[in-house]
C-alpha cells in the first residue's frame, strides 16, 4: 500500500504501538465487525511517527485512525468507531 501517509489512504489505517490498549480495543473492534484495515506499528517506524505527530499537532497518540474519506480518529471509543464505519 503506497498510501499510508497521507490523509486519504485506499482504506483504514491505524497507526498504532503494540502495548496500547485503546489500539487492542480498536484492533478488537475491526476484527469483531470483520472490518478491513491496514495497521502501521510505530515502533521503529520514523516516518509513521512523524506522520501521527504532524497529524495530532505535535502529539504521538495512538491509535491515530486515518479513513479514505480524510477522516481522522485519535483514541476512539467503541461507539464513536461504530458510528463512523456504521455510516
Amino acid at each position: 500500500m503506497s498510501d499510508l501517509y497521507t490523509q486519504h489512504p485506499s482504506q483504514i489505517v491505524m497507526y498504532a504501538t503494540a502495548t496500547c490498549p485503546d489500539c487492542l480495543r480498536a484492533k478488537a473492534f475491526f476484527e469483531a465487525h470483520k472490518i478491513d484495515y491496514k495497521r502501521v506499528g510505530l515502533e521503529g517506524n520514523e516516518e509513521a511517527t512523524e506522520f501521527v505527530v504532524r497529524l495530532n499537532n505535535g502529539y504521538q497518540s495512538v491509535p491515530t485512525i486515518v479513513f479514505p474519506d480524510g477522516s481522522v480518529l485519535v483514541e476512539p471509543s467503541w461507539e464513536e468507531l461504530r458510528k463512523k464505519t456504521s455510516a
